[in-house]
């Protein structure tokens, strides 16, 4: 019902869209500037924010240094709200975004990291797209900004960690592809290379080394983050890297925690020379909210406000998400610490982004998205690709076969009656996680199921802590009635969230309690269902041959209840994958959340992290996921040896300390990849899939890359995955993937100080049941 009240307020405010039209911010027809240059459109962007920045008193240009940024009348400028939010639809956890009226709701599409298990960078760039319609058609009303900061693209490090939901998972190159790809289409550039135009204005966050929220006695206000260079360099800056420059972002959002000591948002080597030096990020740099408040109110890292204010403005911060360089910026000019110069900077770049959305180009109707309005929002066909995602999001984990073939998919002519139990069974809000908007409609799973079957409903828990009295035994009852039970279980956001990180990985409170005692007693097959963000420690369900199928689901967006119900009844064949791998509980004892370190330490006792160095038993290893039929591969094309050039006088030996090789095969060597020819450098892969069972499926092709045991690159990860690509393959059918990886990328290995090197020797690549050795020589060139 709330479903059709919604989409018939969006019908009756279409006929109002006219009378919701947002003023123009600035260059407005009649306005006090309109003759100015900063308002001539056929002048460079960067020469307009310059003349605008120039035209500001003091007092009017730190009011404009905070994400509630002052208007300025008298040159017919608004004020603006930098802070939206669109981590997977609109989204008014920021004071940017305000639902009601004409826009009622918002799309809600899966979680990140649930779309992230679809390995398809397609649907990710096209949910980007979506969004970008819907918020561009809030801003047209009145109701959003243009600058939404999204996409979250923190690694998934620790698997207790309350944001990890909001990521695309533990893979820095997973994590890497989406960052580019979300971000192209949350922005569609147009208009040019460079400084192009924008839809809006995407931002990376938290950089860097950020996931810790509140764990052991620390949380991330006071948190110094201690990490090597090596781990910096191929883990935790990888996907800012891709984000700003692949997907050419807007802007990056630097986190609470210090780095080696130095808090992010006052760090001149990470925002001046890696963001914007060497990445080229043309943009702007946003504090985490409240972030400079924090490192000196928290942290105590500055002695005053105005060594505050000075060490930010002086890093390479652009703009302050909270009050604090509107109060006390003023005073650090007139007491020397800051100067005017470094104001105008900021502001040039923050000015520079807004005129880059148009924002100084007069009326917005009249530009290229001014059609755009409440009939853009919620449309059957936004709905229709956050269902199909929730689809891709659905990972099989388990499919118990009997004695002929696999239990699932269940038919509903055999299950006509299916007890629906658990806690998320008539999940609603917990579907859509954190970070999201007002969903235009609702499935929930009980809805899902009972458009296949008849259903019979009972909790069995009746939240998801399922502490004490809990009506267990009337779940028993009606499974054992039944002729197959589902069980929905799982985590939700008063379990894992931000400012919340897990103590367990286990289920809450009577939760397996419930799932065994309804396995125990059910008449038919047991399915039982989880919604999380993190990872989940169900090694008792997945030994217990009573539960036949398993599905992991992610937290998956408003259809998510049609999509789960669509991959149980054989609608949908899953192809979804673990983006994280599924520890056991005790892996918890050897990792506290405060070690950063990547790498294992065997002499200490500590296991590593991730499936790039974490070798110990797992619940599920990442990239696990079935389908409900079987895929071959077979390699068609990859060569079998590549030679690299190095630029003139670099020598081959970069890591040996010998001279020069000509063709060198030797193991024990590596290159500097900056004294390499990486242009266009890259080893093709062309696989082969094959459909070998009766279900047309899509597969995700997962090529890994093991460097040289001996190629001088210590603590190289045991593999890493260097490309990935999903195809559809009809039931019989072949289908080639052509990839190529990057040599001086995927073939590379940090180095203890965070240089790296392309090991020379052999290397393999590892896909499925498939391993191909490709031998790397080296050919030294002249000048």
């Amino acid at each position: 019902m709330r479903g059709l009240l919604l989409l018939l307020a969006v019908l009756l405010a279409g006929s109002a869209a006219a009378a919701l039209a947002r003023l123009p911010f600035a260059c407005g027809p009649g306005g006090p500037a309109t003759s100015l240059p900063f308002c001539r459109q056929t002048l460079p962007l960067q020469a307009r924010a310059r003349d605008f920045v120039s035209r500001l008193t003091r007092a009017e240009k730190v009011r404009l240094l905070v994400n509630n940024a002052a208007g300025v009348p008298r040159l017919g400028v608004a004020g603006y709200e930098w802070w939206s939010e669109a981590l997977h639809g609109v989204s008014d956890t920021g004071p940017g975004v305000r639902f009601g009226g004409a826009f009622p709701g918002a799309t809600a599409f899966p979680q990140v990291i649930g779309t992230a298990a679809s390995f398809n960078a397609t649907l990710w760039e096209l949910i980007g797209r979506a969004v970008s319609d819907e918020a561009r058609a809030m801003y047209n009303g009145g109701q959003a900004g243009l600058t939404f900061w999204s996409p979250n693209v923190n690694i998934f490090r620790d698997p207790r960690w309350g944001r990890g939901q909001e990521t695309p998972g533990e893979d820095p190159a997973v994590a890497a592809r989406y960052a580019a790809a979300y971000v192209r289409g949350l922005q569609q550039p147009y208009g040019g290379r460079g400084r192009a135009r924008l839809k809006l204005a995407a931002c990376c966050k938290h950089f860097t080394a950020y996931d810790l929220d509140s764990w052991g006695g620390t949380d991330r206000f006071h948190f110094n983050a201690v990490v090597s260079p090596q781990d910096l360099k191929d883990t935790f800056n990888v996907p800012f890297r891709a984000c700003v420059a692949e997907g050419r972002a807007a802007s990056v959002m630097c986190s609470y925690n210090q780095v080696n000591g130095v808090p992010t948002c006052a760090d001149e080597g990470f925002l001046k020379g890696t963001i914007r030096g060497s990445w080229g990020l043309e943009g702007y740099i946003v504090s985490d909210c409240d972030s400079v408040d924090v490192f000196y109110r928290d942290q105590h890292y500055t002695r005053t406000t105005e060594d505050a204010v000075a060490a930010t403005l002086r890093a390479g911060l652009d703009l302050d998400c909270g009050p604090f360089l509107a109060q006390y910026t003023e005073a650090a000019v007139a007491q020397g610490k800051v100067s005017d110069a470094n104001i105008d900077a900021a502001l040039t770049n923050t000015v520079t982004v807004q005129m880059r959305l148009g924002m100084f180009d007069g009326d917005p109707a009249a530009q290229p998205f001014g059609h755009l309005g409440p009939r853009d929002v919620c449309t059957p066909a936004h709905q229709d690709l956050a269902l199909e995602a929730a689809r891709q999001t659905v990972v099989l984990l388990k499919n118990y076969r009997g004695k002929h073939k696999a239990i699932l998919p269940l038919s509903p002519a055999a299950h006509r009656t299916v007890a629906v139990v658990g806690p998320h069974a008539e999940a609603t809000v917990a579907m859509i996680g954190n970070y999201a908007g007002k969903a235009c409609r609702y499935t929930t799973p009980l809805q899902g199921i009972g458009r296949y079957v008849q259903t019979v409903h009972q909790a069995g828990c009746t939240d998801m802590a399922c502490q004490g009295n809990q009506p267990i035994a009337a779940a028993v009852d009606a499974a054992s009635r039944a002729d197959a039970t589902i069980v929905v279980a799982g985590l939700d956001q008063k379990v894992e969230a931000e400012g919340l990180d897990r103590t367990s990985l286990l289920l809450p409170g009577r939760q397996a309690e419930l799932i065994s005692a309804v396995a125990k007693a059910s008449k038919g097959l047991v399915i039982l269902v989880l919604m999380s963000g993190g990872p989940i420690d169900i090694a008792f369900a997945q030994n217990d041959q009573r539960i036949a199928g398993i599905l992991w689901a992610g937290y998956p967006g408003q259809a998510g209840g049609q999509a789960i119900a669509d991959v149980i009844f054989g609608q949908h064949n899953p192809g979804g994958k673990l983006p994280v791998t599924w520890y056991p509980q005790d892996y918890l004892q050897k990792v506290p959340m405060t070690n950063m370190a990547m790498r294992a330490n065997p002499a200490r006792g500590y296991p590593g992290r991730t499936y790039r160095f974490y070798t110990g038993p797992t619940i599920h290893p990442f990239g696990h996921g079935l389908s409900y039929t079987q895929f071959t591969h077979t390699l068609a094309h990859a060569p079998a040896q590549l030679t690299l050039q190095l630029s003139g006088g670099h020598h081959a030996a970069a890591s040996s300390g010998a001279a020069s090789l000509l063709n060198a095969t030797h193991p024990g060597r590596a290159v500097r990849v900056s004294h390499a020819r990486c242009d266009g450098l890259t080893i093709p892969v062309h696989v082969d899939v094959k459909n070998v069972g009766d279900r047309d499926g899509a597969h995700t092709v997962l090529v890994y890359h093991a460097a040289p045991q001996a190629g001088g690159a210590t603590g190289a990860p045991v593999r890493q995955l260097v490309a990935f690509e999903k195809v559809h393959v009809p039931a019989g059918g072949v289908a080639r993937v052509e990839m190529g990886i990057d040599v001086c990328d995927g073939l590379s290995v940090a180095d203890r100080n965070g240089v790296r090197r392309i090991p020379v020797g052999e290397h393999s690549l590892m896909i499925g049941e498939l391993t191909h050795s490709v031998t790397l020589g080296v050919e030294q060139l002249g000048v």
